[in-house]
C-alpha cells in the first residue's frame, strides 16, 4: 500500500485519534496515488504512532473547504486562514480508519532518518 509519512504537532495527533480531527490540511499534497497517512508525532514524542486510511482528498478555494469541513478541522478558522494565506487553492486530507500502533515506531523502522517539512513517501 502507497503511503505517505506525515509530520504532526502532538495537539493534533490526539484530535485525529480521539476523532475529532478528520481532515489534516496541506499546501501541497502527494502527486502519487496514495492510500495511508503514517503519523509522525513531532517534539516531544517523536514518534510514528499511527496509520489513518485516506478517505479522499479535497481540494478548493480556502473559503470552500472551510466550509465544507470545519465541523471536523479540529484547528481554529484563524490558525486556517493563516495557514492558507495569500493561496488559490487548499488541500485537505479526508482521514478514514485509523490504526493506532500499540508500540510507536521511530522514524529509521521506514528508512527514514529525520522528520519531513512537508512529507515522505513510504513503500510499504
Amino acid at each position: 500500500m502507497k503511503k505517505i509519512l506525515l509530520s504532526i504537532n502532538p495537539e493534533y495527533v490526539v484530535r485525529i485519534l480521539n476523532g475529532t480531527k478528520k481532515f489534516e490540511y496541506r499546501t501541497r499534497v502527494a502527486k502519487r496515488d496514495i492510500k495511508a497517512i503514517l503519523v509522525y508525532c513531532t517534539y516531544p514524542t517523536k514518534k510514528v504512532v499511527a496509520q489513518v486510511k485516506i478517505k479522499s482528498i479535497l481540494a478548493d478555494t480556502p473559503e470552500n473547504l472551510w466550509e465544507k469541513t470545519k465541523a471536523f478541522s479540529g484547528i481554529s478558522k484563524d490558525f486556517f486562514d493563516m495557514y492558507f494565506k495569500n493561496r488559490e487553492i487548499a488541500y485537505a486530507y479526508e482521514l478514514g480508519e485509523i490504526i493506532e500502533f500499540k508500540k510507536p515506531k521511530v522514524l529509521e523502522d521506514f528508512g527514514i532518518h529525520y522528520a519531513p517539512q512537508s512529507f515522505v513517501y513510504i513503500e510499504a
